[in-house]
Formats: structure tokens, C-alpha cells, sequence
């Protein structure tokens, strides 16, 4: 199934807890090579993508001043999938037909993954990093109502929408890393 590409809206999911990152600071706050990782992560993607958000929730991104612009997830504590419901409610109001989810903790994803998997003409598309699934993954407007109608698991994110129908799934084989920094171990593996 084709689409039509429109208005393409990145979206950088920064609006969990954090709770297994046992650092002094909120880990999206947390510095890897020189800047919050974060930002790292928010700069990939806007070298790639022209209209970005970043959705927050339990920690204020003030601080980084390059984040911008923010929308904040008031139900950020229940999940994942309340972020992407924020950024599908946000794109349609916004007049947009395509959204490119990304994840702040995920500092090494390169702008090239973040082109690639916004270039794709299927309705779901999801990056790969040596066969394996990962971020970032676009959703055209044509599977939003599909997204939002599912009664899946809250930390879901897209997943249970990418299993349900694979049909509708092109997987784009990306360079990279797409790792993220989910406690100080994670960290200590990269610095």
C-alpha cells in the first residue's frame, strides 16, 4: 500500500521516569560525550527532519535549550502509548499526514535512519539495525485511527500496531545503533 508522503512532523518521545537509571540526574539530563543525551538524540533527528516535537512529561527539558519545540504529556506516567497519542492529536491539529517517532534515550540513531525511515511509502515503517527492529518507526495518518482504537499495553508504543498488522509494515535497514541509555550500566558501557 502507498502513500502519499505530506507533511512529515518528527517526534522525540521524552516523557518517561527514568526509574532504572540510578544516576544523580534524570538520565535524559545525564551527559555522554559533551551534551545531555537528549540532546544528542533531538539533534539527530532534526538534521533529518525540518518540523520536530519533543514530547516531555516527568522531567522539565528547560534546561537544554536547543529542545525545542516541547509538548508537554500531562499522562505521561501511564505509559509509552499516551505519548504517541499526544504526538498523533498534536500532527492532527497541526495539518500533518505523517509522524517519525524517535526516542530521547537513544543518543546514537543517526540523522541518515531518521531520512531513511521518513522516505518510506508504506503506512508503518520501522528502522533495522542488523535485522533487528528498532527506532525510529513513521506512522501515516492512514494507521493513526487504527493506533488509537488498539486496547493495548500503555508501554507499548507501536509495537502491538506493528505486530498486529504486517502487512502494512516495511522494515528500512539503517546504519547505526540504535541503543539506548536505560540505567548507569547502560552509560558506563559508552563512556
Amino acid at each position: 500500500m502507498e502513500t502519499n508522503h505530506g507533511k512529515t512532523l518528527g517526534v522525540l518521545l521524552a516523557a518517561g521516569a527514568g526509574t532504572r537509571f540510578r544516576g544523580p540526574q534524570h538520565k535524559l539530563l545525564t551527559g555522554l560525550f559533551g551534551a545531555p543525551i537528549v540532546a544528542s538524540a533531538f539533534r539527530a533527528m532534526s538534521r533529518a527532519m525540518s518540523d520536530v516535537v519533543v514530547i516531555s512529561g516527568a522531567v522539565d527539558l528547560s534546561s537544554v535549550s536547543e529542545i525545542t519545540p516541547v509538548l508537554h504529556n500531562p499522562d505521561w506516567a501511564s505509559g509509552q502509548r499516551s505519548s504517541v497519542v499526544a504526538a498523533i492529536k498534536y500532527a492532527r491539529e497541526n495539518n500533518y499526514t505523517t509522524i517519525v517517532i524517535g526516542l530521547g534515550d537513544q543518543p546514537f540513531i543517526s540523522p541518515d535512519a531518521w531520512t531513511a525511515v521518513s522516505s518510506s511509502d508504506s503506512p508503518i515503517a520501522v528502522a533495522t539495525y542488523d535485522g533487528y527492529r528498532g527506532n525510529p518507526v513513521r506512522l501515516h495518518h492512514s494507521v493513526w485511527d487504527m493506533f488509537l482504537e488498539l486496547n493495548s499495553d500503555p508501554d507499548s508504543g507501536a509495537r502491538d500496531l506493528i505486530h498486529m498488522h504486517p502487512e502494512l509494515v516495511q522494515e528500512v535497514a539503517c546504519k547505526g545503533n540504535s541503543a539506548d541509555i536505560d540505567t548507569t550500566e547502560d552509560l558506563d558501557t559508552w563512556t
